[in-house]
């Protein structure tokens, strides 16, 4: 289950959430990255997994031939619903990332999660692959998308624990600070994890962010 000071957090920030995607010296990577993963997604049946806000899905979702975008947090798919989408090619629903229904037979055949490796816990990876495997079905493409550390840009690391995983401040809109896992995974490291789960695994980086798409066993 995602844990709940996670999903409390992105509650709260729910309608401030898409301020990160303005920063002016990360435009050009944005730009970079909607090409790589709309081309990544054209023509697929698509679940996507922490689709928050719905900015991703409204990027890639009319060269999709559909799309179920989930979330744990119903304000989150509030606000994604606003957004525009090729009519009848979308539809929404709630779900953890961690208790995923099993997909039928050829119901999808790719995934995608925007934002969402780099907050779950190192020990807690393989068991997301194996739900994500379930959730997507075997011989589905997988996407992921997340963050690069960047001095200067990014929020500084607060702490790291016992298991490597390290965690940022973050502020609400209250004003009070919570802690949140936030990991920057090598290219080894995300190699090393997903390999035993996957096939034909190619990682692209530019300078603020990193794309890894895969085939699930």
């Amino acid at each position: 289950m995602i844990e709940k000071t996670m999903q409390d957090y992105y509650a709260q920030r729910a309608n401030s959430l898409e301020q990160i995607y303005q920063l002016p010296e990360r435009q050009q990577d944005l730009q970079d990255m909607e090409q790589r993963i709309t081309d990544l997604l054209q023509s697929h049946r698509v679940i996507e997994l922490a689709c928050g806000t719905g900015y991703w899905t409204e990027k890639y979702a009319p060269v999709a031939d559909s799309v179920y975008a989930t979330d744990v947090n119903q304000v989150m798919l509030d606000i994604a619903q606003t957004k525009s989408y090729p009519s009848d090619k979308v539809r929404f629903g709630i779900a953890d990332v961690f208790d995923l229904p099993e997909a039928s037979a050829g119901e999808y055949t790719a995934c995608f999660a925007g934002f969402l490796w780099s907050h779950i816990k190192r020990e807690q990876q393989n068991d997301l692959l194996t739900r994500v495997r379930r959730g997507a079905g075997k011989g589905s493409l997988l996407v992921l998308m997340d963050n690069n550390y960047v001095e200067g840009s990014s929020t500084p690391v607060a702490r790291t624990d016992t298991e490597g995983n390290t965690y940022q401040l973050r502020v609400q809109e209250d004003g009070s600070r919570v802690e949140i896992v936030k990991n920057f995974p090598t290219d080894s490291a995300l190699r090393k994890k997903i390999a035993p789960v996957a096939r034909d695994i190619r990682i692209y980086r530019n300078e603020h962010y990193w794309l890894l798409s895969c085939i699930l066993k």
